[in-house]
């Protein structure tokens, strides 16, 4: 099995500051690694007080909570199969969010597709170098439905019990805690008065108040979904101020069979098992939180291309960017009405 995994990567992981003229303030970055990713951070402040700890802090809890990639963490002795472990309100967060996502998709965000992650190999748990046959898939299929699965109060303030219908469901929140992530991190910065700063933990971002070196709004870049895994290219930058950002694609991540040849994806098709790729080639989601972009940027990549175009209309409270391979062999763009107006310049390729 050939294995291609593109990931934007971070050299230096120090905090720097820098002054900002005419401002009772510095520009002040952090860098490093969380979650099985990578984050920064840049904000202003008049504070010289040092945030690493506090963001340190974020991520051993994240870690610690519902990383799949962590010995004995909560979520992994969850599927374990231990009912006895109390989790916090940060896993309480994410689950209720990601039971809002899974019902208003019709179940194409599934955490519970864990163990047909791990059976292509792209999860914690996936040590396998041959594609598992259909059978194996089908087998596995009775483990999927979030449905089965409910969070229940314990005996102290702020925490809960996972309540499984079933033994044996492989539960993982990788596609959506990482923005979670993201905005405890923005929630501590506002907690410390900093009003303007950008947060990215993983290609998920928020993004609050102005960049006052540049004095205007923040700008992200969207990355293209055709580019190599050696080439990081962008179809279009958006201006993003006080709204979190989330993007999912599968060619960041992919298997290429050596026997077959045939693509796998990591984003599972959590009705069918599938992990060929789909229509979508990439999705972008601006959002009030991270936690809502994160979650819905999985869902439309796992689901096709006329499901999302029915879906995206009544979902008011996020904006969409679909990406697509068209019939002439473009790249082609859908967007909601309120996503052009981020956009610093119309995309090419739109569609009416």
């Amino acid at each position: 099995m050939k294995y291609v995994i593109a990931l934007l990567c971070f050299t230096v992981l120090v905090s720097c500051k820098k002054d900002v003229q005419d401002l009772n303030v510095t520009t002040q970055e952090l860098y490093g690694e969380a979650i099985g990713t990578i984050y920064s951070i840049k904000y202003f402040s008049d504070s010289s007080e040092n945030l690493r700890p506090k963001v340190d802090s974020l991520i051993a809890l994240f870690n610690q909570s519902m990383s799949t990639w962590v010995p004995n963490s909560q979520i992994n002795l969850i599927n374990q199969g231990k009912d006895s472990i109390a989790v916090g309100s940060e896993f309480k967060e994410v689950f209720d969010y990601a039971k809002e996502i899974y019902g208003k998709t019709d179940g194409y965000f599934d955490p519970t597709v864990g163990n047909i992650v791990n059976a292509y190999g792209f999860g914690a748990d996936g040590t396998r170098e041959k594609v598992p046959s259909q059978k194996t898939v089908d087998s596995l299929m009775q483990f999927v439905g979030f449905q089965k699965m409910v969070i229940v109060p314990g005996n102290v303030e702020n925490s809960y019990f996972i309540k499984s219908q079933q033994s044996g469901i492989y539960l993982e929140f990788n596609a959506i805690a990482k923005g979670t992530l993201v905005d405890y991190i923005a929630r501590m910065l506002e907690g410390q008065d900093i009003e303007n700063y950008l947060v990215e933990v993983g290609g998920e971002v928020v993004a609050a108040g102005t960049n006052l070196e540049k004095e205007q709004e923040w700008t992200v870049g969207i990355d293209d979904p055709t580019q190599t895994p050696e080439d990081r290219t962008l179809v279009t930058v958006v201006n993003l101020k006080d709204k979190a950002m989330a993007g999912s694609g599968n060619y960041r991540k992919f298997k290429i069979d050596d026997e077959s040849g045939q693509e796998y994806v990591h984003t599972i098709d959590p009705l069918t098992g599938a992990a060929v790729p789909s229509e979508v080639l990439g999705v972008n989601v601006i959002a009030a939180n991270c936690t809502l972009a994160d979650g819905y940027a999985t869902a439309f990549m796992a689901m096709p291309l006329e499901k999302a175009r029915k879906l995206m209309p009544d979902l008011k409270e996020i904006e969409v960017l679909i990406m697509y391979m068209g019939t002439d062999g473009e790249l082609k763009f859908e967007t909601t009405p309120g996503f052009n107006p981020y956009l610093k310049k119309p995309l090419s390729s739109q569609t009416e």
